[in-house]
């Protein structure tokens, strides 16, 4: 059994942290369901911007839509909408075949809008009507001022994937705002089934901490603190509170594993895959770690429910002098940060690009 296959066994879903429409074009993606056990996708600004700056596949397009008038944030979305729309298609089987629990691609709001929830909303309600697809995720960052966009997009019956996530207090305020857009379609008649995912950064943990640890506690941070999620995260579905919400149809929110690409190049090429493997939850590879991981990947045990030893290894850490709550927060202000520069790179391609049209 390949090692992709065995992860799928094991009952975690294999995204895959990328898109270009070069993959979709010459069969890539269709070949990693098809092959790799890969059920959905997620996208981010930096991987568009990478995508468009660095092929000629968009070239024709963005001269055709310019023509027409588009440009800006509209054009970008245009072409981020077609190649979304073609590989939600693909994995529609999968979508289907699970009661829509997988199957899923994502799209982002403007990163622009992480600080202001009523812009937020109103984006994520306009991308979801125009990409007419229902396993299209809209990705809202889960800043203090994301959680009310993402419960009043789920009360809208919009899916989302909660971005930016680094700490257990980020990961839990953003279920809160899950159940609570849930309660609140409940009570107001409407189904429960809307779907969403809460996605956990792992890596930039390590990154961010090796310089202030000892090399003993070197690049430990990031798995503990997935391990820390995990526990809340099963402590959330087995509360009298989900159950109540299950019985009604209520779908999970699953917990889902990003920024899982190995930074050190000194550490296995799939630490974050083989560390964090767990039934019902996802991990979005970036495509050198799906493609290393099916040639040589390992799989070890699972996850323990009660958080194994990252009561320990964050305790060790916290007294090593990082401040572990502070530190998230810098993440996740550097993550959202990072999303606007690789934003606004991304139209400085656009417009280069459309500037000959």
């Amino acid at each position: 059994m390949k090692p992709t296959a065995a992860l799928h066994h094991l009952g975690q879903s294999l995204w895959l942290d990328s898109i270009a429409r070069t993959m979709l074009d010459d069969g890539t993606l269709a070949r990693y369901i098809a092959e790799l056990c890969v059920t959905g996708l997620t996208s981010n600004p930096t991987i568009y911007n990478l995508a468009i700056k660095g092929s000629a596949a968009y070239d024709a397009a963005i001269t055709a839509k310019t023509r027409e008038g588009a440009g800006g944030e509209r054009l970008f979305f245009d072409l981020a909408i077609e190649d979304l729309t073609r590989a939600a298609d693909l994995f529609r089987p999968v979508h289907d075949r699970t009661g829509g629990l997988d199957g899923w691609v994502s799209l982002e709001v403007s990163p622009h809008l992480a600080y202001d929830a009523a812009a937020t909303l109103a984006a994520a309600k306009e991308l979801f009507a125009r990409a007419g697809r229902p396993n299209l995720f809209i990705k809202i960052p889960g800043t203090p001022q994301g959680l009310p966009a993402i419960e009043e997009a789920i009360v809208a019956g919009v899916p989302v994937n909660v971005t930016l996530l680094f700490t257990k207090e980020h990961y839990v305020a953003a279920a809160e705002a899950y159940l609570r857009g849930i309660e609140r379609r409940i009570d107001a008649g409407l189904s429960p089934r809307v779907a969403s995912v809460a996605s956990l950064f792992i890596s930039r943990w390590d990154a961010a901490s090796a310089g202030d640890l000892p090399d003993r506690l070197k690049n430990m941070l990031g798995i503990a603190v997935g391990e820390d999620c995990y526990q809340a995260y099963r402590a959330i579905l087995a509360s009298d509170r989900f159950q109540r919400l299950a019985n009604t149809g209520a779908m999970p929110q699953r917990l889902l594993w990003a920024s899982t690409g190995t930074k050190d190049p000194a550490l296995s090429d799939h630490l974050y895959v083989r560390a964090l493997a767990a039934p019902h939850t996802i991990n979005t590879m970036p495509e050198p770690t799906l493609l290393a991981f099916a040639d040589h990947g390992t799989l070890g045990g699972t996850l323990s429910p009660g958080g194994g030893q990252s009561s320990r290894t964050l305790f060790e850490i916290a007294r090593a002098g990082v401040g572990i709550a502070a530190l998230g927060e810098q993440l996740q202000s550097q993550g959202a940060a990072a999303f606007v520069k690789s934003w606004d790179g991304l139209l400085q391609v656009i417009a280069a690009k459309a500037g000959g049209a």
